[in-house]
């Protein structure tokens, strides 16, 4: 079944990198290339020009093949004319001040166009797209395999995966509830689709025509053997490569990952306006105590504000982190490609 992924994305190992929206790093998503797995990096936020840069600093380190991630628009999005900030931004105030920064003025838009980042992922030609938060429409679809780009489809249910598998991606990652970051849900409401990767990832096998790849909750090599007897083709991972020296999380955040345990991390929308697992701080605390969380993505400009302001302070960032984050103990993204590896008989 591994060899599915090997033929189809043009890699030695079917280890994917877990695309990171504003954590990855060029020199990551380079390290698991060149180690032989599938090096993503998400663009989250990204407008065409930063896109097109950002390929072309891969480019200069890898001509292994590299996966871009994109967030599909759900069409509940905000715009910056359509909600009144002013009770977010009062309620914020204390961490707006602690991270020793003023209360902005909204920009025009708070993300990109899809057509905007589909125009410089297509000049950038990655081997592969990887979407997240819906299905892709065919259009999309057909350009991208007129390009020889293989699409990737993210699911947090059976559900979610059959409607991915007809809207004819090449492969789809089944997505645990034990994964790290946004639960990209599209189906419902994230909240109810909350299934296990145990549970999650045979039943999409047995629902789809496509390979399927593992992810939630998959450190080491113990994991990507489960997951291959589960009857996945490949595993994605984050947590394990987040930790690493090569990641662009901060030393906070990668201090935090190697003190969280099992129960560790909670899920909230306090930072993004989104449901999403990461590790519980201040700024996660006092949000959710408070309950004033703006829509999505209203939510994630206004802290995202002040984290740019606190430079990597541990108490005023996003920690995203999976529920396997006491099992992520290297520091190398080679060592950590290496264990995997090494659970999927490579």
């Amino acid at each position: 079944m591994a060899d599915e992924i090997q033929k189809l994305f043009g890699v030695d190992v079917p280890v994917v990198l877990g695309p990171f929206g504003g954590l990855s790093s060029v020199d990551l998503t380079a390290a698991v290339c060149n180690g032989g797995g599938l090096g993503s990096f998400g663009l989250y936020g990204y407008s065409g020009a930063r896109i097109r840069e950002t390929a072309a600093a891969l480019r200069a380190r890898t001509d292994r093949p590299v996966n871009l991630n994109l967030w599909l628009p759900a069409g509940t999005e905000v715009e910056p004319a359509e909600v009144d900030l002013a009770p977010y931004l009062e309620a914020l105030a204390p961490l707006f001040a602690a991270a020793g920064t003023d209360l902005s003025s909204p920009p025009e838009r708070f993300l990109p166009s899809l057509d905007e980042q589909l125009d410089a992922v297509w000049d950038a030609a990655p081997a592969v797209l990887s979407v997240v938060f819906g299905v892709p429409g065919p259009d999309l679809v057909d350009e991208a395999h007129r390009r020889g780009i293989r699409i990737i489809g993210t699911a947090t249910s059976v559900a979610e995966a059959r409607a991915l598998d007809a809207g004819g991606v090449d492969v789809i990652v089944a997505s645990g509830a034990e994964a790290a970051g946004h639960k990209v849900t599209f189906l419902g409401e994230p909240a109810d689709s909350l299934v296990g990767t145990v549970a999650l990832v045979p039943q999409v096998v047995d629902a789809v025509g496509v390979p399927v790849i593992a992810a939630g909750g998959i450190a080491d090599r113990r994991g990507a053997a489960a997951a291959l007897a589960l009857g996945a083709s490949g595993v994605q991972v984050g947590t394990a490569f987040l930790r690493t020296r090569q990641s662009a999380a901060s030393p906070g955040h990668r201090a935090a990952l190697a003190a969280a345990g099992d129960t560790g991390t909670v899920l909230t929308r306090a930072m993004s306006g989104r449901l999403a697992r990461g590790i519980p701080n201040r700024a996660v605390r006092e949000i959710d105590a408070i309950g004033a969380i703006a829509p999505f993505p209203a939510q994630n400009w206004l802290t995202g504000v002040f984290r740019s302001a606190a430079a990597g302070d541990p108490e005023l960032s996003s920690l995203w982190a999976g529920q396997a984050a006491g099992l992520a103990r290297r520091d190398d993204a080679t060592d950590v490609l290496a264990e995997l590896a090494a659970g999927l008989g490579r």
